[in-house]
């Protein structure tokens, strides 16, 4: 009797274990071709998360938030790079092609935003669209796409900072590493030290964040404006077709310059994913007819 006890329970819990594997292609099935309604997105999610966070966001936070994400400093890290090996003296209308994908691409992020302000972003569209295995690929999609974007924009800051106390060579400043691959084997502390200092600035509060981006949205608007300005004044239009055309590389080099400078579009999704955090959602996300809230189709539920 004593030996059937002992050996009861470890004999469920394999049984258990074999049904489970069992059952796990059937599950993963109805996983991966399940979709989620707004209402269960907008409510059931939010409630296993536990408490609502506070909402201190405005409607001109949202605006900051966009236009530094799309005038960010990937503009310094893409632009060059692409005029010099891609595009030549085109690379505005490189700029001009991936602006007009950014922009239909943010509405697409604003129509659904209004109809699930939630904080997942394309991740809950997608799975509320076409279920959760589509959405778990666009969520690492996004998180790749931000581990990337945040490793160059670090690396280049360290070039940028080495030119400015006037060293030449920006590895000067980066460790050698022997025994890791050629191109990844220099570790760059200055870049470790400024993504983890945003890092704790962004972790702090969302409304002091979004006051930082402000000021420096502000600054990148002066300073763009000061480099036309200057354009306008000391360039000349020979420079766009001396010594080698307008298009060096034809129109795959236009192409190929746009999806590189799209990098610096990277993070006006953002603005969607703060769409759980906006103070008077009410006013911010729905339409205002004579005083009146009119809400737009589907958004009964929010």
């Amino acid at each position: 009797m004593t030996t059937t006890i002992r050996t009861a329970p470890n004999t469920i819990c394999f049984s258990n274990c074999l049904y489970s594997l069992y059952q796990t292609p059937h599950r993963l099935r109805k996983r991966m071709l399940a979709t989620w309604t707004p209402d269960q997105e907008l409510n059931q999610v939010r409630q296993r998360s536990g408490a609502d966070m506070k909402r201190k966001l405005k409607w001109h936070d949202l605006i900051a938030l966009g236009v530094g994400g799309m005038l960010g400093v990937g503009v310094f890290v893409t632009t060059g790079n692409a005029a010099s090996r891609v595009t030549g003296p085109s690379v505005f209308l490189s700029y001009i092609i991936a602006g007009i994908a950014a922009l239909l691409s943010s509405l697409c992020y604003t129509e659904f935003s209004v109809q699930i302000p939630v904080a997942g972003g394309a991740f809950s569209y997608l799975r509320v669209t076409f279920g959760e295995f589509v959405g778990y690929f666009a969520g690492a999609n996004i998180l790749m796409g931000y581990v990337l974007s945040n490793a160059a924009v670090g690396r280049s800051f360290t070039d940028y900072l080495a030119v400015a106390f006037g060293v030449n060579h920006s590895d000067s400043w980066r460790v050698k590493v022997d025994g890791l691959a050629k191109g990844y084997d220099m570790l760059d502390f200055p870049a470790v030290a400024l993504i983890i200092l945003l890092t704790l600035c962004l972790c702090h509060s969302t409304k002091e964040s979004s006051i930082l981006n402000l000021i420096m949205t502000v600054f990148h608007l002066v300073f763009f404006g000061f480099i036309i300005f200057v354009g306008f004044f000391h360039g000349t239009a020979k420079n766009l077709v001396n010594p080698v055309g307008l298009t060096p590389h034809g129109v795959r080099g236009v192409l190929d310059g746009a999806a590189m400078v799209y990098f610096s579009y990277i993070g006006y999704d953002s603005v969607s994913t703060m769409a759980e955090e906006i103070q008077n959602r009410s006013k911010s996300w729905y339409g205002e007819v004579k005083g009146t809230i009119v809400p737009f189709p589907n958004t009964t539920s929010i």
